[in-house]
């Protein structure tokens, strides 16, 4: 338990009592399926931009990257690299036309619905098995944030882990229960800004302790020359390009993530775009470059004030920000970790029972449900969601963990091609989207298993290239699409072209 947690907890309380007000206010503003799900197509570009950001880095920013610089030094800048690129691009690529095309395809509310819309599937294959991936995925990777959770309410409040998982799991569930996709995106508002002034502050502050910038980078040349090197690794040998592309094929999954992709749908309008675009990316690389910071300057703060005894790396945020501010200041940096934890723990909790809702509970079980039992449906889902991914994190140690770096990969190879070739190529059809899905996903699993040689690279890389070969040769093979497939696809860039302002489709009943 951190020392003088009084204050820390006051702090905590206050700010889990800010979201759940935000949870309420928006559940005023949600009467329809389109609403919970994606808040009505209402978002600015502030928090469009700030919600994709801080739903997709998660506590991953304030542990684990400075954990993997504190380690690593800078060849952590390859992994951070790959990332900036692939929110540029993700933003350039797909965050207009996904919008378009939504809209334009019925109005299609998820990912799986806008593939079945896209390519006219009546038969629902593509809808039920894109859900599928979305709940076998996110069971896993929404069960390791609420292990996050739990091991920060362990370590500031004292509490037995159990009892911690229980009371993350219930923070985050509230405001998503009640708001939808209204409270998700902005409470991720105030928790990216939250997380951005932590990863800036911290770093600065840690730096001044030790005698500035200069005397960091004396002390880690001091200590290990090659942590200042991003060719080789802190053992003095050259980076492989095996290593350099797994790291940097890291922001090839932002285009597969429907979590992200979801802000996207939910933007206001296409003219908000750029602006969102350019907000995102400025934070992504202020926010990645204070939590390498953190890392590097952990390392000669921990020698010098700690006589290096620091047996995690990931706790090395937590570390300085209990050793350098005083409790009130500590309480709200802290909680800039629960901010990261929730925001995504939320999105991933959404777009789940949004899959289960839409995908699977509107078009196999009830058919004719109204909007009003399809949200009542998709709030149930996120407490069974969660009941099942709190049992998946009981175990601390639990090997969940260690299948967030696939469930990434396995959202981008599943999702990634199918979705930009259905962007950008008129002669794709539901088959060739089927096999992609399907070869993508199976792809990553079981490249995962594998090890030596090139199974060494990280396994989105040959997930993406064989689902792309499995789109192409599949369509070419199968035949041209429906004739009203590519007139609708022919609508989707006229629409595109000449009417950025593009409005939304009455709501389905």
């Amino acid at each position: 338990m951190i020392e003088n947690s009084g204050a820390i907890i006051g702090t905590f309380l206050v700010y889990l009592a800010v979201m759940l007000g935000i949870g309420i206010y928006a559940y005023k503003r949600t009467s329809s399926s389109a609403d919970y799900f994606l808040g009505g197509r209402s978002l600015g570009p502030w928090p469009a931009a700030l919600s994709a950001g801080a739903s997709d880095m998660s506590g991953w920013l304030l542990l684990g990257l400075p954990g993997y610089a504190f380690a690593s030094g800078m060849e952590s800048l390859w992994l951070a690299g790959g990332l900036l690129a692939g929110t540029w691009l993700n933003w350039l690529m797909v965050a207009k036309r996904l919008r378009t095309y939504s809209v334009t395809a019925n109005n299609s509310l998820t990912l799986p619905e806008y593939f079945a819309n896209r390519f006219e599937d009546n038969s629902k294959a593509l809808q039920v098995i894109s859900a599928f991936f979305i709940l076998l995925f996110f069971l896993f990777y929404t069960s390791s944030g609420l292990v996050a959770g739990g091991k920060l309410f362990e370590t500031v409040f004292g509490l037995d882990y159990t009892v911690a998982l229980v009371v993350g799991t219930i923070c985050v569930v509230s405001y998503t229960l009640f708001g939808g996709f209204l409270a998700v995106s902005w409470t991720d508002l105030v928790q990216g800004l939250l997380m951005a002034a932590a990863l800036v502050t911290v770093p600065l502050i840690a730096m001044q302790t030790i005698g500035g910038s200069g005397e960091m980078f004396n002390a880690l040349a001091t200590k290990n020359p090659e942590l200042l090197t991003v060719w080789n690794d802190v053992k003095g040998e050259p980076l492989s390009a095996i290593a350099i592309i797994s790291l940097m094929a890291w922001g090839l999954g932002y285009f597969g993530q429907p979590h992200i992709l979801a802000r996207f749908k939910g933007i206001r309008s296409n003219a908000d775009v750029p602006t969102a675009r350019r907000i995102a990316v400025i934070w992504s690389a202020i926010s990645m470059a204070g939590a390498i910071l953190i890392g590097l300057v952990g390392i000669p703060y921990v020698d010098t004030q700690m006589a290096g005894s620091l047996g995690d790396g990931e706790k090395i945020f937590m570390v300085l920000v209990n050793a350098i501010f005083n409790p009130v200041v500590a309480g709200i940096l802290l909680a800039a970790i629960l901010a990261a934890i929730m925001s995504t723990a939320d999105s991933q909790l959404l777009v789940s029972s949004s899959a289960l809702a839409e995908d699977f509970y509107k078009q196999i079980i009830r058919k004719n449900a109204s909007q009003k039992e399809v949200v009542m449906v998709g709030r149930f889902a996120v407490i069974g969601l969660s009941l099942i991914a709190m049992l998946l994190a009981l175990n601390p140690d639990s090997t969940v963990l260690g299948l967030v770096s696939y469930a990434w990969a396995g959202f981008g190879a599943a999702f990634g091609p199918a979705l930009i070739l259905s962007l950008y190529w008129k002669r794709m059809n539901r088959f060739g989207a089927l096999a992609g899905i399907i070869v993508g996903g199976i792809t990553v699993v079981v490249w995962k298993q594998i090890s030596g040689g090139i199974f060494d690279v990280y396994e989105i890389v040959p997930g993406i290239i064989f689902a792309s070969i499995a789109i192409v040769v599949v369509s070419l093979l199968s035949g041209e699409p429906e004739a009203s497939v590519q007139a609708g696809f022919d609508d989707y860039q006229r629409q595109l072209d000449g009417e950025p302002e593009v409005t939304v489709a009455p709501s389905k009943a």
